[in-house]
């Protein structure tokens, strides 16, 4: 069955029926014979994009694998709702949505599409654990925004999501980028003690430097918005 287009003009009277506040969502999209979730699409780009966010989409969109990964992650950490996702990524549908997980879930390669939406997504890079402090605090202190967090920060979306679940998970131990098996402490000569020792200092070390970083950030955010 092929999908019902409705007119712009059409879509303005559903959405300024539901503002007047006469009658609910759902009773509007009874009068209307539209579903309600269309209504509510219509009502939220048209808050976002004004009259241009009613247009049809003339053109497919393309999405990179890192996009398709972002919104697929998002949807696994049980923050976010199937809709929340869609308007955060700007994605047409839920079905769309649904197929990207439904794809993961089956261990299926998750491929690019073309190079659209690419340019939303910035590539991961190394990073020293002063800066992977500083991004996980920023993240945390912005409501787990990773996308935000990795474009403030200039590193991948991926990066952010897995520093800050491993923060929460171990605490700044987790961040620190261990080479080796760790043996146990007992096992330790003298020397290696004092490595692990000084080692622990410079860990304290670097999270005030990476606290004192994260408050000038968000100092200079504030100065932005003035």
């Amino acid at each position: 069955m092929s999908k019902r287009s409705f007119s712009i003009d059409f879509k303005l009277k559903v959405i300024n029926e539901l503002i007047q506040g006469y009658h609910s969502i759902n009773e509007v999209a009874y009068n209307n014979k539209v579903d309600w979730v269309s209504i509510d699409d219509w009502r939220w780009k048209y808050e976002k994009y004004g009259v241009d966010g009613l247009k049809e989409a003339t053109t497919t969109k393309k999405y990179s694998k890192e996009f398709k990964m972002a919104a697929i992650q998002d949807y696994l950490s049980g923050y976010y709702s199937l809709r929340e996702i869609t308007r955060k990524y700007e994605i047409p549908s839920t079905n769309t949505l649904r197929k990207w997980i439904k794809d993961y879930n089956d261990h299926r390669d998750i491929k690019a599409t073309g190079r659209g939406m690419s340019h939303s997504m910035t590539k991961g890079r190394s990073t020293t654990l002063e800066e992977r402090m500083q991004i996980v605090l920023f993240c945390l202190e912005n409501g787990k925004d990773y996308q935000r967090t990795a474009l403030t920060y200039q590193v991948s979306y991926q990066q952010v999501y897995q520093w800050v679940k491993k923060y929460e998970d171990g605490g700044e131990e987790a961040l620190w980028d261990k080479r080796g098996k760790k043996k146990e402490e007992a096992e330790l000569s003298p020397e290696q003690k004092i490595k692990l020792e000084m080692q622990r200092l410079e860990r304290e070390n670097v999270r005030l430097r990476a606290e004192n970083a994260f408050l000038k950030k968000l100092e200079e955010i504030e100065r932005w918005r003035r």
